[in-house]
């Protein structure tokens, strides 16, 4: 029996893959990682450190496209509601690599769902049948996030950076489309760069697809709308207020979603 774990680089899965470790021998575990190509360079240092620190197999597979890639190809920009990266970039290769290798029978898989998060566990359970899924932080004893994190540099690991810079998850270089405002808002403090990467992105493919379509939406006046990462930045700029609580977040494990159809 393999025990495969969605190594998606953030420290829920790192403290998932320890819990998998003690209970069925790090020779019976694999970390699995599907690359979306745009991941911060401080999460394949994490990757390698601590895959190396378990001494467990760490498998890396990838689409061979970036997030923009697949909203141009699927002709849907992702939003906080539909998320196509997520669907073509994580769920189908880490289920064709799954099922290529391993039998229903022979075979346990792992997320790093903790019990603040028990309300997302549903999801994955279902749609991974006939598959069994399993939430080690999900189960006593419960511990934080920070807690995770303390533990990691006992260890002498050094957090990922983008923990460092206030982010609430170490994926996708620090973008999410289903991110909100104050996401957003933190990635132009912090990455302004990659920010503008972003921006420019999210243009591209307004253009492209001739259509007002945004990864935000903004209310004014009770009317809510498409706001797109060029008019945040340029109320930031303004000091315009922005809603600095819409984090939104990373579920691509959690939320199945694929070409502009929802299964949550």
């Amino acid at each position: 029996m393999k025990h495969i774990v969605m190594y998606s680089g953030g420290i829920g899965s790192w403290a998932a893959a320890k819990r998998v470790i003690q209970a069925h021998g790090k020779e019976n575990v694999i970390l699995l990682f599907t690359d979306t190509l745009i991941e911060d360079e401080g999460l394949y240092r994490f990757l390698d450190e601590t895959s190396a620190e378990m001494g467990v197999e760490l498998v890396r597979i990838a689409d061979g496209r970036t997030p923009w890639e697949v909203y141009r190809d699927e002709r849907f920009l992702g939003n906080s509601r539909l998320a196509p990266c997520s669907h073509e970039l994580k769920q189908k290769p880490a289920r064709k690599w799954i099922e290529e290798h391993f039998a229903p029978d022979e075979c346990v898989l792992y997320l790093g769902i903790d019990w603040t998060e028990s309300h997302r566990i549903a999801a994955p359970t279902k749609n991974w049948l006939p598959y069994t899924v399993k939430f080690p932080m999900a189960e006593e004893p419960y511990v934080t996030k920070d807690e995770m994190l303390t533990e990691l540099e006992r260890l002498g690991i050094r957090r990922p950076r983008l923990y460092e810079m206030g982010f609430v998850h170490n994926n996708c270089g620090g973008f999410c489309c289903r991110a909100g405002q104050g996401h957003f808002a933190n990635l132009l403090k912090q990455l302004p760069d990659r920010f503008a990467q972003c921006e420019a992105n999210e243009e591209a493919i307004r253009q492209y697809l001739g259509k007002d379509v945004t990864i935000l939406k903004k209310t004014r006046k009770g009317v809510t709308g498409p706001y797109s990462l060029r008019e945040l930045r340029e109320d930031i700029e303004r000091k315009n207020p922005v809603d600095m609580q819409d984090i939104g977040g990373c579920g691509c494990f959690v939320n199945y979603d694929e070409s502009g159809e929802a299964s949550e």
